[in-house]
């Protein structure tokens, strides 16, 4: 049985002009052409406030926590765009992650993870890509029971590395960006099989 798996791609940049939203739309259009239904999510449109236990005591999951839940839960795999922050990953990225894990009445834990497969990639200005934090989200999702693949895709010196359209300009760069969302497609296809 043939499964078109569905990819939920995002980038942990709340910036505007991120160039992580850049290099995760060029992945999300590699498992596109390998067959996948792709949904692109801006966190930007999910506000959360910082996780707390006591809020959430208080007053439940967020509106926008329920939200991403079920989007999570829509999705076979993952595309991860994650800026590197002072060698880590985002705190926007970690507060989603913490407050989509968290649990609900009548659902095994972490059921917006366990079983999906995750690509991840950076984008950064500096030398190196942003490829210092992307260890931390890969211990992250394996830790919450994602299957993250191997190869991870960083772009160096970012702000010269697109072009005006989003584009990546070096075409090894972009067809390795593509090539991670593909290998997430056919991963997701054949685990939803």
């Amino acid at each position: 049985m043939t499964v078109n798996p569905r990819i939920l791609g995002f980038s942990g940049s709340l910036r505007a002009g991120s160039f992580n939203k850049m290099l995760v739309k060029t992945a999300c259009a590699g498992a596109e052409k390998a067959g996948a239904e792709v949904t692109f999510i801006d966190l930007r449109d999910f506000p959360l406030p910082v996780f707390d236990e006591d809020l959430e005591r208080a007053e439940g999951l967020p509106v926008n926590a329920v939200n991403l839940k079920k989007v999570f839960r829509g999705h076979h795999g993952l595309l991860i765009a994650s800026p590197e922050y002072n060698s880590s990953i985002s705190g926007a990225l970690k507060n989603v992650i913490d407050w989509v894990s968290r649990p609900e009445p009548e659902r095994p834990p972490l059921d917006c993870f366990a079983g999906k497969v995750a690509g991840i990639m950076s984008a950064a200005a500096g030398g190196l890509g942003g490829m210092r934090g992307l260890p931390h989200l890969r211990a992250i999702l394996q830790n919450i029971q994602i299957m993250v693949v191997p190869s991870m895709v960083a772009i160096p010196l970012a702000h010269q590395a697109f072009n005006e359209d989003g584009s990546l300009k070096d075409e090894r760069k972009a067809a390795a960006a593509e090539g991670l969302g593909r290998s997430v497609a056919e991963i997701a296809a054949k685990l939803a099989a």
